[in-house]
């Protein structure tokens, strides 16, 4: 069965153009006009994605983003954030509330739908079959896509499990920015070198005191300590 969608939008036209869209290729979609009911279904019937507008009535579409990644249940999930916010500064705040895409309007059905399968592919490749990985104080599940350390879990978006996981795998190799966004989001993806910077300052955050196990290269990129 295909997987869930969850569409949330205050603009009925564009959820139903969603829908027929997203519904034509065999997924599962439901919808939500506002935060409140969004956080609301995704409790009551967990989605495999959440396509997200910025602009939202009463929550907006960062604070849902923020409620997303809180919650324990729900931070997990991917989300593409959907804007009219065109802005490269806008882009960076919704990476740094969680997203892990970010589509500007209007946008082309084709193109949402190929980042929708994107995302969705690389969470099905984490699945199967289950495998860990151990780098220094870290214990890395794949298939949980988890990250342990001394024994506490902590909690990653989906696009900062994918970097992390990137880097552990090769350790003391430096990757460029480039690279990164290409074993992440795949070839000729349009993402600014600044988007990484930002989801590696999430992912530091995350990580807290044991952060520094992901050196800057300056002038190059980023690698996971040796």
């Amino acid at each position: 069965m295909k997987e869930k969608i969850l569409c949330i939008d205050d603009e009925m036209d564009i959820l139903t153009t969603l829908r027929f869209a997203l519904e034509r290729e065999s997924y599962r979609v439901t919808t939500a006009e506002n935060g409140e009911d969004a956080l609301q279904k995704m409790h009551e019937d967990l989605p495999d994605l959440v396509v997200l507008d910025w602009m939202l009535p009463g929550m907006d579409g960062l604070g849902v983003c923020r409620a997303i990644r809180a919650d324990t249940k729900l931070a997990h999930l991917p989300i593409i954030m959907l804007t009219a916010k065109t802005e490269e500064t806008d882009m960076v705040v919704g990476l740094e509330m969680g997203a892990d895409d970010y589509l500007p309007k209007p946008f082309s059905n084709k193109i949402l739908i190929a980042r929708i399968r994107a995302l969705l592919r690389r969470q099905e490749i984490t699945q199967t079959p289950e495998s860990t990985l151990i780098r220094g104080p870290f214990l890395i599940n794949v298939t949980r896509r988890e990250i342990s350390y001394e024994g506490n879990i902590i909690p990653l978006t989906f696009t900062e499990f994918e970097l992390f996981h990137l880097l552990c795998k090769r350790p003391g190799w430096v990757l460029s920015r480039a690279q990164i966004v290409e074993a992440i989001k795949g070839g000729g993806y349009p993402v600014t070198e600044r988007a990484v910077d930002v989801q590696i300052v999430g992912l530091r955050k995350h990580l807290g005191d044991a952060g520094d196990y992901i050196e800057t290269v300056r002038g190059v990129g980023y690698k996971f300590k040796d």
